[in-house]
């Protein structure tokens, strides 16, 4: 009589060699962000550019129909919608470095050696992460400096963090997958552009109610506004409602397509 011997499944862990390889290439990757001024500035500096310009230009017409949502000066009501744009924002140098690297082969060169694969995609977004998040910590240091007077309290402030990681972490998904599907470097830098603009048509820059109709609609159900209302909610102790689940569900679901669609694309062959 035999008996059957169960094999033994050997649990998944991370070892110490994949650690080192994501923690070189995450070297790697901040070091050439550094490197690239203008790649590393422009994601930082365009909130910035807009928000004086709003602020200090348009900001008294358009300051008279934020009355009543929040805060005491019209920065209050357009830093939520700025800091949502500058997560946005980073889309185009996080699509255009990758593409870069999978035109040039440095990618599929990495992939012929024997380093942890995933790594090159584990390192490229904790880079781009870290790039993202210190801009948003450079729009609102500005919007301090002239005159942003948040409400929120510090169980407001570590949920307003732990959000916009959350959405950034998203976003950055989708920046790599645009990267590593484009045929071009032009073609990665083209791409995301529409979801740069999204977020200024919404509920960033002035009330959806004072919008036309059709207008006010997608204003009010597309993508991002419900970011931006969390983002102010938090930041000035305005309703929130359901904005956040809307939010975060939004953000999950640009996450998983752009999760999917750069490991399609990262394992895919591609032409020579």
């Amino acid at each position: 009589m035999t008996t059957d011997t169960a094999v033994p499944v050997e649990p998944a862990v991370v070892t110490s060699h994949q650690v080192r390889d994501v923690v070189t290439l995450l070297r790697r990757n901040l070091k050439n962000q550094l490197r690239d001024k203008v790649g590393f500035l422009t994601p930082l500096l365009i909130p910035v550019i807009f928000m004086l310009l709003f602020v200090y230009v348009f900001g008294g017409a358009l300051g008279k129909g934020t009355a009543g949502y929040g805060g005491d000066h019209y920065v209050d009501f357009i830093l939520p919608g700025l800091l949502i744009m500058s997560a946005t924002a980073g889309l185009v140098a996080i699509a255009t470095g990758t593409a870069v690297d999978m035109n040039e082969g440095i990618i599929t060169r990495l992939r012929t050696m024997p380093v942890f694969g995933h790594a090159i995609l584990i390192a490229r977004l904790i880079s781009y992460v870290i790039q993202t998040m210190i801009s948003l910590a450079v729009v609102l240091g500005v919007a301090l400096l002239i005159g942003l007077s948040p409400t929120g309290d510090p169980v407001r402030w570590l949920l307003l963090v732990g959000f916009l990681l959350y959405v950034s972490i998203a976003l950055t998904w989708l920046g790599l997958a645009f990267g590593l599907a484009a045929r071009s470097v032009a073609a990665a830098s083209n791409g995301p552009f529409p979801l740069i603009i999204l977020p200024l048509v919404g509920n960033g820059i002035v009330p959806p109610e004072t919008m036309p109709t059709a207008v006010r609609y997608f204003a009010e159900y597309q993508p991002f506004s419900p970011m931006i209302a969390t983002v102010r909610g938090l930041l000035l102790e305005t309703a929130i409602g359901n904005n956040a689940v809307i939010g975060l569900a939004w953000a999950t679901a640009f996450g998983v397509l752009g999760f999917f669609w750069s490991m399609r694309s990262f394992t895919r062959e591609r032409p020579s």
